[in-house]
């Protein structure tokens, strides 16, 4: 058996990690041995995964998953995605059962940190605060700003849009008083919820409103999401009304920081990569719904080779799946795909290569988005206990756990002692789901427990 880092004797009070050794090791076998509590065990066939991160997914989409994936991205943002925003708005009674069935789902699939897009209406972005907050979930919580109705003359009788630029930001400043009200009294490693200032994107908000969330963000030293570059109509559209592209209207606005992640970029190049890299300002990647809304797939060894810092989102419902893993196995395929037009292409037969291997996806599922957010996403002394037990292989029964085989191990004498290796885990990756996951904490807090 191997010990976990868990409770309570590695990991302190405020959740963060005390003391980080090999089992075996003698300041470990001191640990054991001097608990005053029982210890948490991790069974043979089983490892510790920092707990997943969602660096982009619109918690209101979550009540239309999986409808309209046929339709252009506008046209899906006309028919599906405002009317279930302005339809929570004026139901917080839904709006409180779909984010609790939200936070639940997350938590079933690993995740540990999101960072969600709300609404415009401030009393459901709190209810929104409030689920995760309930279930523990580290989340980074945006409430929508925009000005500019996007809406089709065909469904005008519904506009879902702030009456100007001042009074989304009044609404703003709203939002972040009441989300510093929720947490307050909580001791600051419970205080999981931190507000994100949102312009959904560029054709959603006039310059005043972007010029206003910039200041603000600098102000209070605050984080920023927006979409950028995400399909070729939003793009043209951007570049038609503002006369440059969005990458530029977000800088000119002071939105492209330190602070700043921006979902998709799928129409960016190796410049653009380098100026964020620059800024400081990440990129969440979503594979998936890149490949129902963007007509190019992102670009994601040369924003890497860019050293952007880039994380995986579900992008729900652009996405139809909540699972990361889902999200960490489209990025290889569609970078696999990507390669292998550049090696039928004659004339890049001497380019890098732009795939990536599923090791490099499980760094985006974890380290890397956490990174995006300014967390650790790793463990290692001094950093929050955010993690996952993936149980793969069960001694007592000689099989794979879910839809796991593993038929070499299955004849193994019994004293035989298993040792989890790399093809293994692989194998986990690719095949692996929620019948793997035994545990999840968060901030050293037990939130999931089979």
């Amino acid at each position: 058996m191997l010990i976990t880092i868990s409770v309570p004797q590695a990991v302190d009070d405020n959740g963060l990690i005390s003391h980080f050794e090999p089992a075996a090791s003698d300041a470990s076998s001191q640990l054991i041995e001097e608990a005053s509590t029982p210890i948490t065990l991790i069974p043979t066939g089983a490892f510790l995964l920092p707990a997943f991160c969602d660096l982009h997914l619109h918690a209101p989409q979550f009540l239309y998953q999986g409808n309209g994936l046929d339709l252009p991205l506008m046209q899906w943002l006309d028919k599906y995605t405002l009317q279930s925003e302005a339809r929570l708005d004026a139901n917080p009674t839904l709006a409180r059962r779909v984010y609790t069935q939200l936070a639940s789902q997350l938590i079933e699939n690993g995740t540990g940190t999101v960072l969600l897009f709300g609404t415009i209406k401030v009393e459901t972005n709190l209810i929104l605060a409030e689920c995760m907050l309930s279930a523990g979930i580290r989340a980074f919580i945006g409430k929508l700003s925009m000005d500019i109705d996007i809406s089709s003359p065909d469904s005008r009788k519904l506009t879902y849009v702030e009456r100007n630029a001042s009074t989304a930001l009044e609404a703003v400043t709203l939002f972040l008083e009441g989300c510093g009200s929720l947490v307050n009294q909580l001791p600051p490693t419970r205080r999981l919820i931190e507000p994100v200032l949102t312009p959904r994107f560029v054709p959603t908000c006039t310059n005043e409103l972007l010029a206003g969330l910039g200041n603000l963000s600098e102000k209070r030293n605050l984080k920023i999401q927006s979409h950028l570059a995400e399909s070729k109509e939003q793009a043209e559209r951007v570049r038609s009304e503002r006369e440059m592209d969005d990458i530029n209207v977000f800088e000119k606005a002071n939105l492209l920081t330190s602070r700043t992640i921006q979902a998709h970029c799928t129409f960016l190049q190796k410049p653009n990569f380098q100026h964020l890299t620059q800024k400081g300002t990440s990129i969440a990647h979503c594979p998936l719904s890149n490949s129902y809304f963007s007509e190019e797939p992102f670009p994601l060894r040369e924003a890497l080779d860019c050293e952007v810092q880039i994380g995986l989102g579900t992008d729900i419902a652009g996405g139809y799946s909540l699972d990361i893993m889902s999200a960490m196995r489209q990025a290889v395929m569609v970078s696999r795909m990507r390669e292998g037009v550049r090696s039928m292409d004659a004339s890049r037969s001497s380019d890098t290569k732009v795939s990536i291997d599923w090791v490099e996806s499980l760094y985006l599922a974890t380290r890397g988005g956490s990174r995006a957010l300014g967390l650790e996403g790793i463990f290692k002394i001094g950093a929050p206990f955010d993690a996952q037990e993936v149980a793969i292989y069960d001694t007592y029964t000689n099989r794979g756990i879910g839809a796991l085989n593993y038929f070499d191990l299955e004849s193994r004498l019994e004293d035989e002692r298993i040792v989890l290796d790399r093809e293994m885990v692989e194998k986990w990756w690719c095949l692996g789901d929620g019948r793997n996951r035994r545990h999840v904490w968060i901030q050293g807090h037990p939130v999931k427990d089979t």
